[in-house]
């Protein structure tokens, strides 16, 4: 008597099994299915994605071998394609974890996993190849195009930082909150005049400000060091004589330097620091207008990111290096475009170098002189 209970139990948790390996099989195939089809409308495809189908076969084809997981006889692994697809979802909304699991039918767990391990693959795989370390030639040609786009000539790039919003991490006192009375962390950037990234430092807690940030920087050591490969002096346009470094820009936050220029501090300028403190706003624009492209493709930056810090920092740093791999090959749209929602970071006092403050009137006297343009006189 007691044989057929247990077949009946067997039989019981085998019907069972069954129905769940169906279900499971019927949920590996929605995402295919949803997959193939939404690549039938390019325009809906980017609308999702943030970005082109042939922009996302490229970076899938980068790091297919990082992210692709082998199959067992116990489950089918989640694709190559369902893995990227889950990550540029996270950093496209910033939807939580635990609603896209509805979306996608994975584990709350498993996505935090899989958004980690792609974000920290993203930045190995794109960074050498999107935000390598200029050469001299290289910081030349970065020269010439602000030049043509802001009339600011020997120009490297402009400089400026922001707050990522954050969890407050356990025990960390007032370390990662800021003066704006919420927890971040500070993305430091170095943007060229096509609205990309030259070099990204991420990860100084929330309560520095942008000078202690920058100076305390890889590239800020490296800059101040001498250690970057930067061009030789060169004569400014329409000059033949006194030939200027090239030079970094950013705002009152940073301490001058003569590879690093500020506006002249203070009321009642003269109209020469007038205009030098115009023209040097109007080239500087260009790192907020690529903060605010950055934030508006890439909407996780908008909403405190509800992870510890290590994570939050590969998140920001794969934003960073997405925003330069599609830029390059989509351009932008223009809701990309809307305001800046990033906060700046706080100004602290900062001192003058001799040097910078040589250069700095140069350019001063330069732009009032053979390098002014005929708007200028119009907007002080």
């Amino acid at each position: 008597m007691a044989f057929f209970p247990d077949a009946g139990c067997r039989l019981c948790v085998d019907n069972q099994t069954l129905r769940k390996l169906k279900i499971i099989k019927k949920l590996n195939k929605t995402f295919s299915l949803f997959f193939e089809n939404l690549r039938k409308y390019p325009d809906k495809f980017f609308d999702y994605y943030r970005m082109s189908i042939t922009s996302f076969d490229e970076l899938l084809e980068y790091i297919r071998e990082y992210i692709t997981k082998k199959n067992t006889s116990f489950r089918n692994a989640i694709s190559a394609e369902e893995r990227l697809t889950v990550t540029l979802r996270f950093l496209s909304t910033g939807t939580s974890f635990g609603a896209l699991q509805f979306d996608f039918f994975i584990a709350r767990s498993t996505i935090g996993e899989i958004v980690k391990e792609t974000c920290t693959i993203l930045w190995m795989v794109l960074q050498p190849k999107e935000m390598p370390e200029p050469s001299k030639e290289k910081w030349v040609e970065i020269a010439n195009t602000f030049y043509e786009k802001t009339n600011f000539p020997n120009c490297l790039g402009a400089i400026d930082g922001k707050h990522i919003r954050c969890k407050g991490p356990n025990n960390s006192g007032s370390l990662y909150f800021n003066y704006k009375k919420y927890f971040s962390i500070v993305l430091m950037a170095i943007a060229d005049a096509n609205l990309c990234f030259i070099a990204i430092d991420v990860g100084a807690y929330g309560k520095e400000g942008d000078s202690n940030v920058f100076k305390d920087s890889c590239f800020g050591k490296k800059l101040y060091s001498n250690q970057l490969q930067l061009p030789e002096l060169a004569n400014l346009p329409n000059t033949n004589e006194n030939p200027q470094p090239f030079v970094f820009i950013g705002d009152e936050a940073f301490a001058l330097h003569s590879n690093l220029l500020r506006p002249y501090p203070g009321r009642g300028l003269n109209d020469t620091k007038r205009i030098f403190n115009y023209r040097l706003s109007r080239a500087r624009r260009m790192v907020e207008c690529t903060f605010g492209v950055l934030a508006n493709k890439w909407r996780v930056l908008h909403t405190p990111i509800q992870v510890e810090p290590d994570f939050v920092d590969e998140i920001i740093k794969s934003c960073c290096v997405l925003h330069n791999f599609v830029r390059r090959r989509d351009g932008f749209n223009n809701e990309d475009t809307e305001t800046n929602m990033l906060d700046d970071i706080e100004v602290h006092g900062t001192g003058a170098r001799t040097q910078g403050t040589e250069v700095r009137d140069y350019f001063a006297n330069y732009f009032m002189g053979p390098g002014s343009v005929p708007f200028q006189f119009h907007k002080i």
